[in-house]
């Protein structure tokens, strides 16, 4: 990380003496850290012994950029449905096997206390925005989650069957949107439905979360329809 920091603060190709002297790694660490960078792509050598940034960081940026960019897209729709419920309102990515909440509309009149803040993460198979990535995937690549999590629960609600898991997916793919029934915590129901880019992949996931006793299903077509109109500021056309 210090040898991409040095490169990042020069506009032209720096040679291995003045990283090694920069970063204060020995001649034969820094290259054959950068040889790793290089294959990676994250590092490019130049003739004569030149090293500077390589493409998989613009790569890497473009997906970052792509990620604020959908926060920038969901703030309002989030808070005008915030504003129609009354209950909080997330968004979340996929990282690994984990949603990570990127944003949230709320306030205290929602009656129920938010336990996981902005970057904090959750399993995917009990959450409902967990869910749609999960609805998303093939049936090896479910098995594969299954396997790497043992599909540990933490209610009496919890899906920890591959079978009990591999029906709810159905539904999900069913319905195009996907529930928590107080999976993750008691007390708590959720309902999500997809944000999808231009490509028409699923970026991001917007759930509506309330008291388990509140929660309405007259608030999914509102939902839905909030999704929906994120994805068009994304640029994706749904197909009619």
């Amino acid at each position: 990380m210090r040898i991409l920091d040095v490169l990042a603060g020069q506009r032209d190709p720096v040679t291995l003496k003045d990283l090694s002297a920069a970063t204060g790694l020995h001649a034969s660490t820094a290259h054959r850290i950068l040889a790793d960078l290089a294959v990676g792509r994250y590092v490019e050598r130049v003739d004569s012994g030149l090293y500077r940034l390589g493409m998989r960081l613009l790569e890497l940026g473009s997906l970052v950029k792509g990620r604020l960019d959908v926060r920038t897209a969901a703030i309002g729709p989030m808070r005008d449905l915030h504003r129609q419920t009354g209950q909080t309102v997330n968004l979340s990515l996929v990282q690994g096997d984990e949603i990570v909440y990127i944003e949230r509309a709320w306030s205290e009149r929602s009656g129920m206390q938010v336990v996981r803040a902005i970057g904090g993460r959750a399993p995917l198979h009990l959450t409902s925005t967990g869910k749609l990535f999960l609805s998303v995937w093939d049936a090896r690549s479910v098995r594969s989650y299954a396997m790497r999590t043992g599909l540990a629960g933490t209610t009496r609600n919890s899906i920890t069957q591959i079978d009990q898991l591999e029906r709810e997916l159905a539904l999900v793919r069913r319905h195009g949107y996907s529930r928590d029934n107080e999976e993750l915590e008691l007390g708590v129901r959720c309902i999500a439905a997809g944000v999808h880019d231009d490509t028409g992949a699923l970026l991001a996931g917007l759930s509506l979360s309330a008291p388990a006793e509140r929660m309405r299903d007259d608030w999914i077509p509102l939902l839905m329809s909030t999704s929906a109109r994120i994805s068009e500021a994304l640029g994706y056309e749904a197909q009619h």
